[in-house]
């Protein structure tokens, strides 16, 4: 057939690059904890941005898990198939240390700021894959309420090797963990959980020591072929945490049923899981009827992936955009040549920037607090923990929220051909609300920072004194303190807690970019995120900003 066209003006895809090259807001939230790259970050930068890696995401997501409950002879296997391409982006993650690493003894003094760098990194690849990581990650702190099922499932969890064979735990190389709290009835609210835990010796087992079976249904389970679950079921004195694993220690499968995998929006390569628990059996962590407390440290770690994978995805929408807008023409000139779309990437610029160094600050309050390395205050015996009591639930809110609206204008960059799915931006908006669904929505969350407020009043004098360290540096930051201040120090109105929220996740973003970012970023941020604009569009900017230089700063160059 003769050729009907030149094919002419299209751009190549945006591979073969270094994703941590071109991301300033990455190396300042680094060097503002004192520290910087590592050899394994640089690496996992290299392989974020490689062909190879990138099309490992297209197809894991691309062709997703598939349940079999039964073998072709009728027995129940209860079983999920992955693509390779799965196990390939999730071995490489565990590989770098990204599940429960952190938590080695002899790890660095920034384990935490390191983990979740290479976290922000390892996202911009496909999402997918994180939620094991970050479920075992989070496993760790919780399984610390018990010292002898911490001292069994902690080296494995630790363990940088991908072992996906089905057996015992204590047999394995490395493990995963996953939650399997939530069910039909309840959603975020836990405490309407109706699984049902007894002691196994009752159920007649003849043991005792911990354990339990359990009987009911969970209505999401994430990565259901992971090795433990932390899962809540009401035993006889209340709500309880229990440990279960997928096969029992003399090798057999425990009573889990997978019933069906859910049909999502996004996230499509990871499985979510509808399953039925028949008499499974689990061991108890924590006391009976300290479920909730149980598991609070798992919920902070898990929502600080939240903020940080949030960030990670507005990274890789914007690291798309610009550098497809550097490279096709309109008019006689590259789209990014145009005044207007280059006020639009540098207003998504400054938003990345803004999720990137606040995440990263986040994990360095991780650090402080795990670590013990606070300073010593006047406020609070341990500001750090202070700060992240209430910053942390205001970021999750704010971040997660806007990775949404930064990846739709990112896609627009595109034109149409950002709403096919053979570019990658289709696939980054599907992902885009689930971290702001995930361990909270946004008002279960809002409502967490007010009930921070009320159990821990140290925390808002911890912000406080966090932001005075920009104090004087723009007005619109000032005037938004001032409010903030006296919001902070009035009893807080639960019916306001998402405008708290963001207020408070705005300022603190702005006094990170006081701190760390060029002065025009910081400037744009404060004149358009606290200047009292009100609704306003991406690209609606005030005259006089470099635009070009923001994006110049931020734009990949491909191998």
């Amino acid at each position: 057939m003769p050729p009907t066209h030149a094919v002419t003006n299209t751009v190549a895809p945006l591979v073969g690059f270094d994703a941590a090259a071109a991301d300033p807001a990455l190396a300042a939230g680094l060097a503002a904890a004192g520290t910087g790259p590592t050899p394994v970050l640089r690496a996992l930068a290299v392989d974020a941005g490689s062909a190879q890696w990138l099309e490992h995401a297209r197809l894991a997501d691309a062709h997703p898990p598939v349940l079999h409950t039964h073998d072709r002879a009728g027995h129940r296997i209860d079983e999920v198939e992955y693509h390779p391409s799965w196990h390939a982006l999730l071995g490489r993650g565990v590989a770098a240390g990204l599940q429960a690493a952190p938590w080695a003894p002899a790890a660095g003094p920034h384990a935490h700021l390191h983990r979740a760098a290479g976290f922000y990194l390892w996202t911009q690849t496909d999402a997918g894959p994180m939620c094991p990581l970050s479920m075992t990650y989070a496993a760790v702190p919780a399984l610390r309420h018990d010292p002898v099922l911490s001292a069994e499932l902690e080296p494995g969890l630790r363990s940088r090797s991908y072992d996906v064979d089905r057996r015992p735990a204590a047999t394995k190389a490395g493990l995963l963990a996953g939650m399997s709290m939530t069910e039909k009835q309840g959603g975020s609210d836990v405490r309407a959980i109706g699984t049902v835990a007894v002691p196994a010796g009752s159920a007649g087992s003849g043991s005792g020591g911990g354990e339990y079976r359990l009987t009911g249904h969970k209505w999401f389970t994430s990565a259901p072929m992971n090795d433990v679950f932390l899962t809540l079921a009401q035993a006889p004195g209340g709500l309880t945490c229990f440990v279960v694993p997928r096969v029992r220690p003399d090798g057999s499968g425990n009573a889990i049923a997978l019933v069906r995998l859910k049909d999502k929006l996004g996230n499509r390569s990871n499985a979510s899981a509808e399953l039925e628990y028949d008499g499974a059996l689990g061991r108890r962590l924590g006391p009976e009827g300290r479920g909730v407390a149980t598991i609070l440290e798992m919920v902070t770690m898990t929502r600080l992936d939240c903020v940080v994978g949030s960030a990670g995805q507005m990274r890789a929408g914007l690291s798309q955009a610009a550098f497809y807008a550097a490279r096709r023409q309109a008019f006689g000139r590259t789209l990014a040549d145009h005044e207007p779309m280059a006020a639009v990437l540098a207003d998504l610029t400054v938003e990345s920037w803004a999720a990137t160094v606040t995440a990263l600050r986040l994990a360095d309050l991780v650090d402080a607090t795990v670590r013990g390395t606070a300073p010593q205050t006047g406020v609070d015996p341990d500001p750090a923990a202070a700060l992240l009591r209430l910053a942390l639930p205001a970021a999750k809110f704010w971040i997660c929220k806007r990775a949404v609206p930064v990846l739709a204008e990112a896609l627009e960059c595109f034109g149409g051909n950002g709403y096919l799915e053979t570019f990658p931006m289709a696939r980054l908006l599907r992902e885009s609300p689930l971290n702001g669904i995930w361990e909270g929505t946004g008002t279960v969350t809002a409502l967490d920072a007010v009930r921070a407020l009320a159990r821990s009043p140290h925390s808002a004098e911890a912000l406080l004194a966090e932001l005075s360290t920009t104090a004087g540096a723009h007005p619109a930051m000032d005037a938004a303190v001032r409010t903030l201040t006296g919001r902070l120090r009035s009893d807080p109105d639960p019916a306001a807690a998402r405008g708290l929220c963001s207020l408070i996740a705005r300022t603190l973003a702005a006094s990170l970019l006081i701190r760390q970012a060029p002065p025009p970023v910081a400037d744009l941020y404060c004149a358009t995120r606290l200047d009292g604009i009100g609704d306003r569009v991406f690209g609606e900017l005030p005259a006089g900003y470099p635009t070009r230089a923001i994006v110049a700063a931020i734009t990949p160059v491909a191998g």
